[in-house]
């Protein structure tokens, strides 16, 4: 268990996105192969029900850096990103004289003149043109999504993603060489973020057989009559329209081999970094975190992608590596990605800030230490393939999902870890669902915030030239690689 008090370390951090917290072979995965991944684990702690702040990209990242929920903050969507005005967590850490360093991307604003609080930002990815992709901010079925390129584009090869990957970890290994080994008046922090598994599915070819040449499991819910019946998900399944372009199993599992494949791919890449970490002598004096912005529901109830609170989307992989940390450590308490903001600061020793009471997260440290085991977590989305705000709250064995205008859903997770039954409508749970929408109402009121949300969508496409200009500009599959913006 790590201490009351923290020994000052630096502090590396790496991001993946979309990486599903099933698919790790440390979380039991019956394919997947992950030994770097792994190997953190059985060194530090690994969270087994840890959750994004919101299942897509944007939102999650501006979460992650400010410790602030989605309708505390803003930020509400892929075209709404975050512009450096709300302090982070690097702003506040480099005001105190750490060096705080991103490689890699990061999905914010990037204008001439945004301040979002690094040191230096090498390689950096942020939404295209400064506003991203203005049709996630129309959630009707006018901007309905044509997911062709997602199954067209599964297989073996090469992408500007699985190019600009390599270059994030190559960074990151001449950074920990050259500028990691300075012995610098206070700890440095590393943020290392990449883009794969993201889609598009091309994964190398040394990684993409490992798995094409293998009997592949077909996704969870997969058949058309096992799929869940609920509205919410019967429209943002249609909205999104992936599943309709994987005609066959083979389709399914070129996929399937694609996302493995970059999984593994990524590890690598992960292997590389933690070897140079090593090898420039800056391992014991280093916590190692590795999380991912959001999940992928890859194919469990015919749905790809993310966007929903399922555990495949709205779960994250979480794992702490450090010296001190008891090896193999499995922590089940919800944790939330704004839990980080207070546990970077204890990792390299700054006090908190004056603004403390702003954040919405407690420091993991305290979770470790056996603190609020009954705590909840949210996450919150309000974009693409939803017509109304949802909010997902997860506390003990119970995960809530409340969608605006919508049945409600509720999982046992302890008695139904896949998610397989929803007990909303069970009246010997109908207590349950209440006693989580009475606590979703102490926290904030719903309605108002999805009135809020689509106000700030609004005045994003008038600023634009109005719904008819949004609708005919360039509809993004993806966020071009920082030389192609």
């Amino acid at each position: 268990m790590i201490g009351e008090s923290m020994q000052p370390k630096n502090l590396l951090v790496l991001m993946a996105d979309e990486h599903n917290p099933k698919v790790l072979g440390s979380a039991g995965h019956c394919v997947v192969v992950t030994p770097h991944l792994d190997r953190l684990a059985m060194r530090g702690v690994r969270f087994t029900s840890a959750y994004t702040a919101s299942p897509i990209c944007v939102p999650a990242r501006a979460a992650f850096a400010t410790g602030r929920h989605v309708w505390q903050m803003g930020y509400w969507d892929n075209a709404d990103p975050y512009d450096g005005t709300v302090p982070s967590w690097h702003h506040y850490l480099r005001s105190l004289g750490h060096e705080v360093v991103s490689i890699g991307k990061l999905h914010f604003r990037g204008r001439a003149g945004d301040d979002h609080g690094f040191s230096e930002e090498i390689l950096p990815m942020h939404v295209a043109g400064g506003t991203g992709n203005l049709k996630t901010s129309i959630r009707d079925m006018s901007t309905r999504r044509d997911g062709a390129k997602l199954a067209g584009l599964a297989g073996p090869g090469e992408s500007t993603y699985t190019h600009y990957d390599r270059d994030i970890a190559s960074r990151a290994q001449i950074w920990l060489h050259e500028a990691g080994r300075r012995s610098p008046a206070k700890p440095w922090v590393l943020f290392v973020s990449f883009v794969a598994p993201h889609f598009p599915l091309t994964a190398p070819p040394e990684h993409y057989y490992a798995y094409a040449s293998r009997t592949l499991p077909e996704p969870k819910l997969y058949a058309s009559a096992s799929r869940p019946d609920h509205p919410a998900i019967s429209y943002f399944s249609e909205y999104m329209n992936y599943d309709a372009h994987f005609k066959n199993s083979a389709d399914v599992k070129r996929a399937l081999a694609g996302y493995f494949g970059l999984t593994s791919m990524l590890d690598r890449h992960v292997g590389n970094i933690l070897h140079a970490l090593d090898d420039a002598g800056l391992a014991a004096e280093t916590r190692v975190v590795y999380t991912s912005d959001h999940g992928d529901n890859l194919g469990a109830r015919g749905l790809w992608g993310k966007s929903t609170m399922y555990e495949e989307s709205a779960g994250v992989p979480l794992i702490v590596g450090g010296s001190e940390l008891p090896a193999g450590t499995v922590c089940k308490t919800p944790v939330s990605h704004l839990d980080l903001f207070p546990f970077f600061l204890e990792c390299v020793g700054a006090p908190p800030p004056d603004f403390r009471e702003a954040l919405a997260g407690v420091s993991l440290n305290s979770v470790l230490r056996g603190a609020d085991h009954d705590r909840t977590v949210m996450s919150e989305y309000h974009a693409v393939g939803s017509t109304s705000a949802v909010f997902m709250l997860r506390s003990g064995k119970y995960k809530y999902v409340h969608y605006v205008g919508y049945p409600a859903q509720l999982f046992d997770l302890e008695q139904d870890p896949e998610e397989l039954t929803d007990r909303a409508a069970d009246p010997d749970h109908a207590s349950v669902v209440a006693r989580f929408e009475t606590a979703l109402r102490s926290m904030l009121d719903p309605e108002a915030v999805d009135r809020r949300a689509k106000q700030r969508q609004l005045e994003l496409i008038e600023r634009a030239g109005g719904r008819t200009a949004v609708l005919n500009g360039h509809d993004f599959g993806w966020t071009p690689v920082p030389a192609l913006q």
